[in-house]
């Protein structure tokens, strides 16, 4: 075949590499479908337009042939697109299977042929089977499915589609988009045989006008929506959301809103043309920012109570996700507010990114964010020359979507009824490249295990979460013990120097490779202390066994009640500090160091909480290179007075362990 022809059939290539994928003789191995994946994928992008070289295909496949870490994305099942892949959502179907919906096409988010599909799984997503169209490629475009199983087994699937075939929409600063996949008709199709086929029609929801429709650019003769919350059924009827957009211009969506569609005989109604919406909350304008927030309110998420309350999340520009209640089935909500950890606590923290809330069957609530923002995320969008000044390239509120972290939820009673409170945060997901973004996850629930799916936008894959990172999430509030799994020193007799015991390698030479390169390990360790102070004045070493050529670990304490935490294999050196004014003088203070070798991140918890960067930086949480080699230092560790306990694992504790130590007390 030659370059030209092969240019000319895109599709049939980027079907091939999703069929490569299931097909290659790798046996049920997910890891070995994903690596097969995607080395079908190099191969075409060499074939079609020669961007990408066999060094950068190694290095692209070298995180699946050597990671045992499942919260790597590069090990989870791929699941089959066109290219683009974007909110992999799924229903169990009434046969026993595993339906994805997942908008794709082969070009970027947005482009020509942008379409819907549906696909079946009947092994929880470890082979799937041949992609069905709810709408062609070569239609108008079709965007952002949703699916919702009736009680009678029949699938809905809800999305945007470009039924006029507008081909440009004006921004409110007088410039225009050539994307077109968030505005038209919200519409419908249906299957009744599990999603094996779809209705040939399609049906229209009356959507109606809200004042930022009205408002907008063309007065409401066009509007702009779009949607990736799922379905609520809240008793016998359904709530599902709808992102109305009053303005196009920076950052794509310049003004946004949260609307409702709600359908009291869905169902049970089988006659599609007898279903019923109304459009929500009542009044002109849907769930905006707090008091004093900016523009942006979108990517609604619901949840329900067991008092029949509903419970929404969503998106700002802000730094912090809003949140609000209702007890009329979205009819009226409570004044919008960010999101807090408890009724009184601090704020969550969040960029312009997907959060969603799941119910899980025990009663609890799992929430998916990515743990960091505050008043930075604001200044990126108010200030962006500022930005561009002060950090090089241009930083973006939709930026830094990886890793993603998971809190669980549980109710708790107040005067205004049923509310969530939340956990300290895991680490769910991560990819080794920081600026893969990460995100438009659902959860699936299946014989007590838990299921992820999330895409960067070009792979979907599904990730069976490890029960213990569950278990401990739902658990946290209770722990009140002290791990022992990994626990390689523990000294309480107010000793000056111990015995250093050997720290785990990161990585290593491996001799398996023809080229004898790293061989990645993702070990990590923790450092557990109890302490005392006398004083927080800046350099005081608290422990230290560096060499004199600096290689080993070191803590000191830093301006403003920090901790400094360093670490250096005598090449080079990682560190980050706590946050500020978390420790005090005279009393017993517990700090744990997490140094997490999957996702090199380093993390603090300091009496029970998560340091998340507080008003002072937008990021709790600091990385560190994945060259580093193990900081070995000096075989004693010299400790301070101030040191009261120490424990040290060979492993990562998580959040919840580091707990679960501070629980026990001194």
């Amino acid at each position: 075949m030659q370059t030209q022809n092969l240019k000319s059939r895109p599709r049939k290539l980027a079907r091939f590499s999703y069929d490569c994928g299931n097909l290659l003789p790798h046996g049920r191995d997910h890891r070995k479908k994903a690596l097969a994946t995607r080395i079908c994928e190099a191969i075409i992008a060499l074939i079609i337009v020669g961007d990408c070289s066999f060094e950068a295909l190694l290095a692209q496949t070298n995180s699946l042939t050597t990671s045992s870490d499942t919260r790597n994305i590069a090990t989870g099942t791929i699941i089959p697109s066109q290219g683009y892949a974007d909110q992999p959502y799924i229903v169990k179907t009434d046969d026993g299977a595993w339906l994805c919906a997942i908008t794709t096409g082969i070009g970027h988010e947005g482009s020509n042929g942008q379409h819907v599909v549906t696909i079946r799984s009947t092994d929880r997503g470890t082979t799937w089977h041949a992609p069905v169209d709810i709408e062609p490629a070569d239609g108008p475009e079709a965007s952002y499915v949703v699916l919702l199983k009736t009680s009678f087994g029949r699938i809905y699937a809800f999305y945007n589609h470009n039924t006029d075939g507008v081909r440009e929409v004006k921004r409110e600063d007088q410039g225009s988009y050539k994307r077109v996949d968030s505005l038209g008709n919200y519409v419908f199709k249906y299957s009744d045989d599990h999603g094996l086929s779809w209705s040939r029609e399609r049906y229209n929801i009356p959507v109606r006008e809200f004042d930022c429709d009205r408002n907008n650019i063309y007065q409401g003769k066009l509007r702009f929506f779009w949607n990736v919350g799922r379905p609520l059924k809240v008793g016998e009827s359904v709530l599902m959301t709808l992102h109305k957009v009053g303005a196009m211009g920076d950052g794509f969506f310049a003004q946004s809103e949260g609307a409702f569609l709600h359908s009291k005989n869905i169902l049970n109604e089988r006659d599609p043309r007898k279903v019923a919406f109304d459009t929500l909350p009542d009044g002109n304008m849907g769930l905006r920012t707090p008091i004093g927030g900016g523009r942006i309110s979108e990517e609604q998420s619901t949840a329900i109570l067991s008092d029949g309350s509903i419970f929404c999340v969503y998106r700002t520009i802000d730094g912090w996700p809003a949140c609000a209640y209702s007890s009329d089935e979205g009819h009226t909500w409570t004044e919008p507010a960010y999101l807090t950890y408890d009724l009184i606590g601090r704020r969550v923290k969040h960029p312009r990114a997907a959060n969603f809330i799941w119910n899980c069957s025990n009663g609890r609530f799992l929430y998916w964010f990515h743990n960091h923002g505050g008043v930075f995320v604001r200044k990126m969008w108010d200030n962006k020359a500022d930005v561009q000044e002060n950090t090089g390239p241009a930083s973006s509120p939709y930026d830094d979507r990886n890793p993603a972290w998971l809190m669980a939820g549980r109710e708790i009673d107040t005067p205004e009824g049923k509310r969530i409170e939340w956990t300290q945060p895991e680490i769910v997901l991560y990819d080794d490249d920081p600026y893969i973004r990460i995100s438009y996850p659902d959860l699936i629930e299946d014989e007590g295990n838990y299921y992820l799916t999330e895409t960067q936008k070009n792979i979907a894959r599904i990730h069976r979460i490890q029960p213990s990172l569950v278990d401990g999430l739902f658990h946290q509030w209770d722990r009140k013990t002290v791990s022992k799994d990994g626990l390689i020193l523990e000294i309480s007799d107010g000793s000056s120097t111990v015995p250093m015991p050997p720290l785990v390698e990161f990585n290593k030479r491996d001799t398996n490779r023809l080229d004898y390169g790293t061989k990645e390990l993702r070990n990590g360790f923790s450092i557990d202390l109890w302490l005392t102070f006398d004083s927080l004045r800046p350099g005081q070493i608290l422990f230290d066994n560096c060499t004199d050529q600096g290689a080993g670990i070191r803590l000191t304490t830093g301006e403003r009640g920090k901790l400094k935490f360093a670490m250096n294999d005598g090449r080079q050196e990682a560190s980050w500090s706590s946050d500020s004014e978390t420790l005090r003088i005279g009393q017993p203070q517990h700090v744990v160091i997490t140094i997490d070798g999957g996702p090199k991140i380093i993390t603090y918890v300091i009496n029970g909480i998560l340091c998340d960067g507080g008003d002072e930086r937008q990021f709790g949480w600091g990385r560190y290179s994945p060259t580093l080699r193990t900081p070995h230092g000096r075989k004693t560790l010299t400790l301070d007075k101030a040191i009261r306990r120490l424990r040290i694992y060979n492993r990562p504790l998580t959040t919840g362990e580091a707990i679960g130590n501070f629980r026990t007390g001194e």
